[in-house]
Formats: structure tokens, C-alpha cells, sequence
């Protein structure tokens, strides 16, 4: 999908909802019809900042991004936008006597934190705070707990708000108001107004599949309807101490956005800064406005009349938000970030691809087992992030990792479930261990003994050696499974084996799988028969499962065949299953020369034409994991549907393909290296089997310094 014509719902509201604040404070029908006016600008223009607060969590909570950085941005950004703002409006300030009065210090800085030094900078604080705290809930906990927190923090901003009438009456609840009041002015702020539509903005985006349209203005129509009744009810009893905050607020605001999802076309970044702009500045146009007509003494057309009022305020913002926006973007100020279609080379990333395996994988499994997915060395080269995370939203729960670091870089991306350290981890990072939640492989029985010493409760998994003869316990050594039960830091959340030739259907292979597998059984059946609990049991990895598929287990470790291909082009399996290759490696053409018969190419002149021809050169090389043993018409590229062999030595950094027979290529042509969407030889089995390699190898090669794109049609 292109996101540059997915969010043009959000980038026109953006607009919608800044002129919306405008009427806000102007009143554009007062002079006609209280209750029109009423409607218009305390319940229609409620959705205003719930928008932006829902806009900035899609874009800040979804795929939150490795330590905190994005969070960190975010904040950053907004407070600079925020202090600017505190500057502009100090004439305004010290004119209302801001300054002036009593505990003046402690009264700036709760204006500051939580309140804004102007009734309309309330929002900027508040989106700190909400921001933070809905991103941090959604991290350690999950979406539906962080619903349920701030939905119980709405509720309590709800009875300091519209519903306060009710509060009011009960004097315990009262007093508690009371209390908050004297802290903050209004509920309406970032700890009981803001994270609510944060989460929703986030939940929004991690779960793309949206509802229709019919659904979405449906339900926002029937939902506004509700709050519209909500709100006159409330008003006509006078229960409202402020009327920002409505319960059904929130289902309209959740239908509303996805309303918006369904508006495609070019989005229009413009109205991004401009409606940022205009919300700030509307206020000091207000005043501007009012200066000029008591000048002019044109009073009772541009001030006592709401409507043209609103109209001179909205058109005077609006002028000065994309006058802004435009020298803002000319003068490139700001962070440049990375313009796309500009990469030399990259990895593309099909996550329907990933996920459809996922789905495949999990309906061959035996009932009761799960999916642990292995996304060690980058997820095999397919960037651990994009997979993890991708994996976690649809409801993968255990991963499984080489390495401690592997393991707490998942935690810092966000990932959540369970995370096994496949390998070893030198038992003073135990504390480690413990605080990011990692359940670590005892690959020994020293090994068990020498990190229960360090007297730090931690999660573990026992690895048995059932004849790979690598890491573990040997399978008849019961007596120190036995003590490794009974050691005191040491909670034991599985055990399991590795199967060292499940890949292979040859009859020698099949009985020594078999005799494992008995093996490792007949460990568990003397565990039941002395009394010691069974803990997760799992042997399957992706050859485990597509030859075995019967095996009784808790979990199956999928590597390989969860990014949709086989070790190598021959292997055949006793479980077909329709998997689907994840990753494609891309460059495009930079250079197009001609060169002419007995004319040479590259390091060594180890190609030398035989005819005139016409060369491309690719940049990308051997630095990028595609391997130097494919060069001299070994390997290809696919150009405009058609294979080009690769001519000369693969150098670091680039290579060269003869594209002679090869019409209409130009400058800036994409070629497929190594594809799903390419022809059948450029698959990364048979790329792989072509460099005398398999295609774990090559994939984990991959990606050092390559960006990774996302491919991912909701």
C-alpha cells in the first residue's frame, strides 16, 4: 500500500479540526441562536482536539520504535513548539495580569505543566503528558489494558466535567474534586483527557483491518447523534462544569477516524503545519481582529456579529498557517527524514507474506501447540523489528532468540510475550535476565549450577542433548535434570531438544529423528513417574514440523520456513504447505554503458566481452551479504522481467549485468536480486544453492546496512 495516499483523510481534517477550535472560541452563531451555537461549538467541535490527540497516537504509539526514540521526538518537538508558543503570548499575558497575584512562581509552573499559560495551550502540555503515559501503558502493558486504565481515567475526568453536577452532590466525591482543582484547573488535560485517545489512535493503527465505510459514518453519525442528546441533556439540567468531556465522545471519535482511513487520494502535508500554525496562533488573531475593528470602529460587523467575525478569524488564520507552513518547508527546516524511492539498494519486507505463513504454520500444528517464532540474526536477515512486531500484532506471544542482546533489543523495540535465549549468556548479565524478562537456556548442568549461585530468581528452559552432541543435559542423565528441578533461583518454564537431521526424509535420517524424539520422550515419563512437574515441552523446529507434524508438543521453534522458504531448492518435505517468501532484495540501475568485443570489466579483467555489449551497473556488493561467489555469469539480476547475468567480480560495494538483449532499460530501472515477486532462479533457495550456501545463510547475511521497507496491504 502507498502510504502517500493513504492518510489524505487525516491531513484535510487536520484543517477541519483546526478551524473547529476557531469556533470554539468565536461563537459563529451566537448572534443567530444560543442553542445553535451551543450545538455547533460544545458538542460538533469536541472532536477537534480528541482528533489531533488520536492523529498523534497512530502515528506515535503504533510500532513504537526501539528506545524510545520516537517517544523521545515526540516530546521534544512539542515542547519546543510549546515554549515558542509561552513566548509569543506573554504581551497577551502580562495585558490579562498573568503575572500579577499571589504564589506567583508555584501558580506558573502548574499553568506550565499541566494547564498552558493561555486557555488554548492547555493542549501542548496535555499532549506530553497523555502521550507519554499512553505509550508507556500500551509498552508494558497491552492495548486492552491500557484501554481499560484510561478509560477509568476518562471516567474521572468525566465527573470533574460535563457530569461534574452529579459529583458535586456527593461530598466525599466532592472534596476529592476539590483537591484536584486546586492542582489543576480542568480534568480536560493530558492525565485524565488525553492518554483515552492516544491508545485509540494507536489500537487503530496496529489493527489495520479497518471498518468498511458504511460502518465508519454509520457509527460516527448514529455515535454523534448519541452525544448531541448526551450533551442537551446535561445542559438542560446544568450539570456541566466544563463540556469537553462526553461519554459518547469516545465511540464517535473511534468511528470518525476510521471514516478518515477510508479518504485516500495524495496527501497534503501542507495542512499538517498549517493547522499546527493556526490552532497556536487563532488567539492572538482574535485579539488582532478586535484591535483593527475598534480602530476602524467597524465593531458591529467584524466583532458583534459572530458569524462574519468567525469568517475574518478563520480567513486571517488560515492565511497566516499556510504562509508558515510554506516558509517552513522552503527553508527545509527541521529534521530532513529519509525521502523514499531514493534508497541505492534495499530489503523489501512483505508482511502479508509473514503473516500468511504465520496463519499456515499454526493451522499445521497439533492443538495446544504455539508458534515461537525465531527471529534470531535479524530474523534471519528480514530486521527483527519489522518481524517481531508485525508477529506480536497479530497474537504471535513467544519468540526465540540467539542472544541476550537479541533478546532486550526485542524488549526496547516493545515486543511482549515470552523471549528464549536459544544460546549461551555469561551468568553475570543475570540481573539482565531478570529485568527484561528473557527466559534463558541452561545448556549445561555447570552451567545450571554456576547461575543458580548468583542467587537471582530467573526463568529458564533446559536444553536436552538427545544426540545432536551440542548444548544440553544428555538425555540419561536424569539425576541432574532432577537437580536442576530443585535448584532454588532456577524456575524451569520448559525443556526441549534440537532434532539434528529432521530436515531429511532419508531412512537412516528418519530413525535417528525417531530414536530422538523416544528418547526425549522416555526423559519426560521418568520425570511424571518421580513427581517433578512437566514443564512447556518443544523439539519441532521448521523441519520438525513440515516432516513431523504429529509431534505432541507445547511450542514449535519456526526459523526458517516462517519467512516462506526451504534450506535449499531440493529439500522435499512430508507436509506441503503453501508458504510464501517474505523478503525480496532490490537496487536499481545507476550507470548504463557501452563497451565494445575484447573490452574488459571489473577487478582482475575477469570478464571480457566476446561481443559489443551493453552493461549496467547495480549498486550493490558483497558489503550488502550478496555473496562474491556469484560473480562471472553465476548469478543474475531481474530487469524489466528479464535475467541479466552478472558480469566480472561482485566488488563491495556494486556489480556489473550485461543487459544486451535486453530492451527499454534506463537509469533508475529497479532489478530484483533476490525476489518474490521475481522469476523462479532468483528465489533464495536456488541464489543460494548457486553460491555453494543455503538460504539461512544468505538471508542472515543480508541487511547490515540496508534499509528495510515495508510491504503490507491491510
Amino acid at each position: 500500500m502507498n502510504k502517500n495516499k493513504s492518510y489524505a483523510g487525516i491531513d484535510y481534517f487536520r484543517m477541519i479540526a483546526a478551524l473547529l477550535v476557531i469556533t470554539i472560541h468565536t461563537s459563529p452563531l451566537l448572534s443567530f441562536s444560543e442553542i445553535g451555537d451551543f450545538i455547533l461549538t460544545r458538542v460538533i467541535a469536541r472532536v477537534a482536539v480528541p482528533f489531533f490527540f488520536m492523529t498523534s497516537g497512530f502515528f506515535l504509539i503504533s510500532r513504537y520504535t526501539r528506545n524510545t526514540e520516537k517517544l523521545k521526538s515526540f516530546v521534544r518537538g512539542t515542547l519546543q513548539i510549546y515554549g515558542i508558543a509561552i513566548l509569543i503570548y506573554i504581551p497577551i499575558n502580562a495585558y490579562n495580569g498573568f503575572f500579577s497575584g499571589n504564589n506567583l512562581l508555584p501558580n506558573i509552573l502548574k499553568d506550565i505543566i499541566l494547564d498552558g499559560t493561555l486557555y488554548h495551550l492547555w493542549y501542548l502540555p496535555a499532549a506530553v503528558l497523555g502521550g507519554s503515559i499512553a505509550w508507556y501503558l500500551v509498552k508494558k502493558a497491552d492495548y486492552t489494558r491500557a484501554i481499560v486504565i484510561t478509560f477509568g481515567l476518562y471516567l474521572i475526568g468525566l465527573f470533574g466535567d460535563s457530569y461534574y453536577g452529579i459529583a458535586e452532590k456527593i461530598p466525599v466525591i466532592h472534596s476529592f474534586y476539590d483537591l484536584i482543582f486546586q492542582v489543576t484547573d480542568y480534568t480536560r488535560n493530558g492525565i485524565f483527557y488525553a492518554p483515552i485517545f492516544f491508545v485509540l489512535g494507536g489500537y487503530i493503527a496496529e489493527h489495520p483491518k479497518k471498518l468498511s465505510s458504511v460502518q465508519s459514518v454509520g457509527g460516527f453519525a448514529v455515535s454523534l447523534g448519541m452525544m448531541l442528546g448526551e450533551a442537551l441533556t446535561l445542559h438542560y439540567y446544568d450539570l456541566q462544569r466544563h463540556d469537553s468531556m462526553y461519554l459518547f465522545l469516545l465511540p464517535c471519535m473511534f468511528f470518525l477516524f476510521h471514516a478518515l482511513l477510508h479518504c485516500k487520494g495524495n496527501r497534503f502535508r501542507l495542512f499538517r503545519t498549517s493547522a499546527l500554525v493556526i490552532y497556536i496562533m487563532h488567539p492572538m488573531v482574535i485579539v488582532g481582529v478586535r484591535l483593527i475593528a475598534k480602530i476602524l470602529h467597524m465593531q458591529n460587523l467584524l466583532v458583534n456579529n459572530s458569524l462574519i467575525h468567525f469568517f475574518v478569524v478563520s480567513l486571517a488564520s488560515a492565511a497566516i498557517g499556510i504562509t508558515a507552513a510554506e516558509i517552513w518547508n522552503r527553508c527545509d527546516i527541521g529534521k530532513r527524514k529519509r525521502i523514499p524511492d531514493t534508497d541505492r539498494a534495499w530489503i523489501e519486507i512483505d508482511l502479508n507474506n509473514l503473516e500468511h505463513n504465520a496463519r499456515e504454520l499454526q493451522r499445521a500444528m497439533p492443538p495446544k501447540c504455539s508458534l515461537m517464532a525465531v527471529v534470531k540474526a535479524e530474523a534471519y536477515g528480514h530486521n527483527a523489528f519489522t518481524v517481531s512486531a508485525h508477529l506480536n500484532k497479530i497474537g504471535v506471544k513467544s519468540f526465540a532468540v540467539a542472544t541476550i542482546d537479541e533478546g532486550i533489543a526485542l524488549r526496547k523495540y516493545g515486543i511482549r510475550g515470552e523471549i528464549l535465549i536459544l544460546g549461551y549468556t555469561d551468568v553475570h548479565r543475570v540481573r539482565d535476565l531478570k529485568k527484561y524478562g528473557l527466559m534463558q537456556t541452561v545448556v549445561s548442568f555447570e552451567y545450571a549450577q554456576a547461575l543458580n549461585q548468583q542467587n537471582i530468581s530467573v526463568k529458564i528452559h533446559i536444553k536436552i542433548d538427545t544426540g545432536m552432541h551440542r548444548l544440553g543435559i544428555p538425555y540419561d542423565n536424569f539425576s541432574e535434570v532432577k537437580k536442576v528441578f530443585a535448584m532454588r533461583n532456577l524456575n524451569v518454564c520448559g525443556i526441549y531438544t534440537h532434532l539434528c537431521c529432521s530436515d531429511n526424509l532419508l531412512p537412516d535420517d528418519i530413525a535417528f529423528t525417531e530414536e530422538q524424539v523416544n528418547r526425549f520422550y522416555r526423559l519426560i515419563e521418568l520425570m511424571k513417574h518421580n513427581n517433578i512437574p512437566v514443564p512447556k515441552l518443544h523439539m519441532q523446529s521448521s523441519y520438525g514440523l513440515l516432516n513431523y507434524p504429529n509431534l505432541q508438543c507445547d511450542y514449535a521453534r519456526i526459523g526458517i520456513a516462517l519467512y516462506g522458504v526451504l534450506t535449499t531448492p531440493d529439500y522435499n518435505t512430508a507436509l506441503k504447505l503453501d508458504l510464501r517468501p517474505v523478503l525480496s532484495l532490490k537496487t536499481r540501475v545507476v550507470h548504463i554503458q557501452n563497451i565494445c568485443k575484447g573490452e574488459s570489466i571489473g577487478y582482475g579483467r575477469a570478464f571480457t566481452a566476446e561481443r559489443d555489449s551493453r552493461i549496467a551497473i547495480l549498486p550493490i556488493g558483497y558489503a550488502d551479504g550478496f555473496p562474491r561467489n556469484l560473480s562471472c555469469g553465476k548469478g543474475y539480476a531481474q530487469i524489466g522481467n528479464q535475467l541479466a547475468p552478472i558480469v566480472g567480480r561482485i566488488c563491495m560495494d556494486q556489480l556489473a549485468v550485461d543487459i544486451t538483449e535486453i530492451e527499454g532499460i534506463a537509469i533508475g530501472d529497479t532489478a530484483i536480486m533476490i525476489g518474490f515477486d521475481a522469476a523462479e532462479e532468483l528465489s533464495a533457495p536456488i541464489v543460494a544453492d548457486n553460491s555453494n550456501s543455503i538460504s539461512n545463510e544468505l538471508l542472515c547475511r543480508m541487511g547490515a546496512r540496508l534499509p528495510v521497507i515495508e510491504r503490507l496491504v491491510p
